[in-house]
């Protein structure tokens, strides 16, 4: 997957050979094509803030130019030619569909687009022109090893390389960053006597120029996936051994700075922040690690004329120091005009966050679209309707008894009169649960309710005797139930 440089477009390659084109603020699908081969990777063209054509690199094929709109494909070359400029090599390993095999290359644009730098399996770095499908220079990797990788810098003032021999090597870029076609046109002036492999060698010497070789000289590890920080002052790359999450970082001079370890889990790939010192590599099982500078509060930041202490001081404030006009303030004229009016819409480019120069209205957040939340009221009212629903279909006896309680709750008429009920049922009820005898507790409370002496009677001493006895009952079968539930 890779984002444009502006933000506004994304490009997709998928294992099932197909490549999509986003907008990405619409989140529509552009463009859909199917390549012959799963494509390794896929690179955008940088000079266009609407780019129509991408440069992919498939699994076994050399790498193409593919036009999003039409569809079509221009395949590049992969090694130097024999008859003819431009021309590829013919291959002995074919398909049963006659279609030639190849090495898996490395490919990128430089800065603006106008010329593709393919490194091959022979270690070469052949620089192309894309428009006309020609090599038009190529430089040799010393030891002819595998190129494995290859990435531009931001600024594209540096080209970085891994090889198979172990060794990350960084080349200077000897062509203007802007018309590096046009000037290797006027300086590709190369006697007729050479013959065609070494007038692109001629050619190569002055494009690129071998300025850093960084490699573990003791452990002579593999690299993987390798890139430069932000502003390219820093180098950084993966181990490639399995079950090892190490980082290294090295400075433009050469020295290893720094070795990050991390958990034991292979890298496939890491990217550095454009502005901060972030790197966030992705492991073999999927997460994504972001490695980060620890930073210490520094107050002396915050206020020039703050001064840290270590220990306690004396300090002896001056007579006009917390005065609102200071005497020596109003010596100073002051140069601000207060009358000019401060712009706080506009936003500056930021040109760290591009590849480009040409570009002018950049993503800086996706528009957000929000979704009204659900009062709680009617999440409560759902939830309770929906276990009312489950307990009226669901076939289980605490479901049957408690609606038979509510049928005999509501035929009746006043609470007495539904303890009465209960009682009655219960008696009579021998036949579906056998009543057990009551505790020795129960039985004291009720010696207890007949030892006391009985009160005046009231008028509606006869209802009240009634409603005791009820409530004596009730509480009988309460208790039996609870004395039932405990044997069990």
């Amino acid at each position: 997957m890779l984002v444009k440089v502006y933000g506004h477009r994304i490009l997709v390659s998928a294992a099932d050979k197909s490549l999509m084109f986003w907008d990405v603020v619409k989140g529509e699908k552009i463009a859909s094509i199917t390549l012959p081969q799963t494509a390794l990777q896929a690179r955008l063209h940088p000079g266009s803030s609407t780019p129509s054509i991408c440069l992919v690199c498939p699994l076994s094929t050399a790498p193409m130019i593919v036009d999003l709109n039409t569809g079509s494909t221009t395949v590049l070359p992969v090694s130097l030619p024999e008859t003819g400029i431009g021309s590829i090599p013919p291959s002995r390993n074919k398909f049963l569909d006659g279609s030639t095999t190849f090495t898996p290359t490395a490919v990128c644009f430089n800065k603006y687009g106008d010329l593709v730098y393919v490194g091959n399996s022979k270690g070469e770095i052949l620089i192309i022109d894309h428009k006309n499908v020609q090599v038009r220079g190529v430089v040799l990797i010393p030891g002819f090893a595998v190129i494995k990788n290859i990435v531009f810098s931001r600024n594209g003032r540096y080209l970085l390389t891994n090889s198979n021999d172990r060794t990350i090597r960084i080349y200077e870029n000897l062509l203007p960053l802007k018309d590096g076609l046009k000037a290797l046109n006027e300086s590709s002036n190369i006697p007729d006597e050479l013959e065609v492999v070494e007038k692109l060698k001629a050619v190569g010497v002055k494009c690129l120029s071998l300025f850093r070789e960084f490699q573990d000289s003791i452990t002579k590890i593999q690299w993987k996936a390798p890139c430069f920080s932000g502003y390219g002052e820093w180098g950084v790359g993966g181990s490639a051994s399995k079950g090892e999450h190490k980082i290294y970082i090295w400075d433009r001079a050469g020295h290893l700075v720094k070795i990050l370890e991390g958990p034991k889990e292979a890298l496939i790939d890491l990217a550095w922040h454009p502005v901060h010192p972030v790197v966030a590599p992705v492991s073999l099982v999927g997460f994504v690690y972001i490695w980060a500078k620890d930073y210490t509060e520094n107050w002396s930041a915050f206020a020039p004329d703050f001064k840290e202490l270590e220990e306690n001081e004396e300090y002896v404030e001056r007579e006009d120091e917390f005065d609102l006009m200071p005497e020596a303030e109003k010596v100073k004229e002051s140069d601000v005009n207060e009358n000019d009016e401060v712009d706080i819409v506009t936003v500056e480019k930021d040109s760290a966050f591009s590849d480009s120069d040409t570009s002018q209205e950049e993503i800086c957040f996706l528009p957000a679209i929000p979704c009204p939340d659900v009062p709680e009221h009617q999440d409560k009212c759902a939830e309770s309707s929906s276990k009312l629903v489950d307990s009226n279909h669901s076939g289980s006896p605490l479901s049957v008894e408690a609606g038979q309680n509510g049928q005999a709750a509501n035929n009746a008429s006043s609470p007495i009169e539904a303890m009465d009920n209960s009682a009655a049922e219960d008696t009579g009820g021998t036949n579906l649960k056998r009543r057990r005898k009551p505790s020795e507790k129960v039985l004291e409370l009720q010696a207890e309710k007949v030892r006391k002496p009985s009160r005046k009677m009231k008028p509606s001493g006869k209802s009240s005797r009634t409603r005791n006895n009820s409530v004596v009952e009730q509480e009988t079968s309460v208790c039996g139930f609870a004395d039932d539930v405990s044997e069990e």
